[in-house]
């Protein structure tokens, strides 16, 4: 592994810890040219993912200049599917108010990528992405777990990362199926895949799902005591998005 490797693998370590303003300035003192544009992009995404902010843009375009492959398409194709996904800040799942060519024409970007990506893992996250627009951009979750299925079988012993993606989004499709003792192994399973791939924001994300399933459970103090944890570590690094998950399920209930 070269230096710039090792700088960029920091990078992406510190984003995946919440560390997404550390991370890129590492990059902006980092010399690399294209490799680094793409790492800043990464980076820039996962901010806007979990602290609400709107980085990736300008970073994408900048990438965009310098290059072309087909890590910075996932990129794109990840950005677009998350402005779709989300009205402001209000997530909003589901075909209404959405451009119909808009979702069609991004369900088949993520199909080309898939015939394109370079090896098993890239085409495991390309069916990832699949599922994903399938589930909540068309509204047809019956289309969905096939893809999951199918990025999970690819990250499973080679990337932690998309095997607790993949594992995250069966579980829902378990509880809404009434099963949820599947729900509980798949969520608690992408738990501690999240804890073993350094994800600060995405563990906080898997603990509000296990709350989720404490009170379909009727253990109402136990969600709650939990949802309250999560919220005070994801405002603690700036999670905004899962801070504010966290208090909305607190809130749906009466104290």
């Amino acid at each position: 592994m070269t230096d710039l490797d090792e700088i960029l693998e920091a990078a992406r370590e510190l984003a995946r810890a919440g560390r997404w303003p550390r991370a890129l300035s590492l990059l902006e003192s980092t010399d690399g040219g294209f490799r680094v544009a793409v790492t800043a992009a990464e980076v820039a995404l996962e901010s806007d993912w979990f602290a609400g902010t709107g980085l990736a843009a300008a970073r994408l375009a900048t990438a965009t200049r310098l290059g072309h492959s087909w890590d910075l398409d996932f990129l794109q194709l990840r950005h677009d599917y998350w402005l779709l996904l989300h009205d402001g800040d209000t997530w909003t799942p589901g075909p209404d108010g959405k451009d119909p060519a808009a979702v069609e024409k991004l369900r088949n970007r993520a199909a080309e990528l898939e015939e394109h990506a370079p090896d098993p893992v890239a085409r495991g996250w390309a069916r990832m992405y699949q599922g994903l627009i399938a589930d909540n951009l068309l509204g047809r979750r019956d289309l969905a777990p096939p893809h999951y299925e199918a990025a999970l079988r690819a990250g499973q012993s080679t990337d932690p990362r998309l095997e607790r993606e993949a594992l995250r989004h069966l579980g829902d499709h378990d509880r809404d199926n009434g099963d949820r003792a599947a729900a509980y192994a798949r969520w608690a399973r992408a738990t501690e895949l999240s804890s073993r791939a350094g994800l600060v924001p995405g563990l906080l994300t898997q603990q509000i799902l296990l709350a989720v399933l404490a009170r379909d459970e009727g253990d109402e103090a136990g969600a709650r005591m939990l949802a309250r944890e999560v919220a005070r570590a994801a405002d603690a690094i700036g999670a905004h998005r899962p801070y504010a998950q966290a208090v909305a399920f607190i809130g749906d209930v009466p104290r």
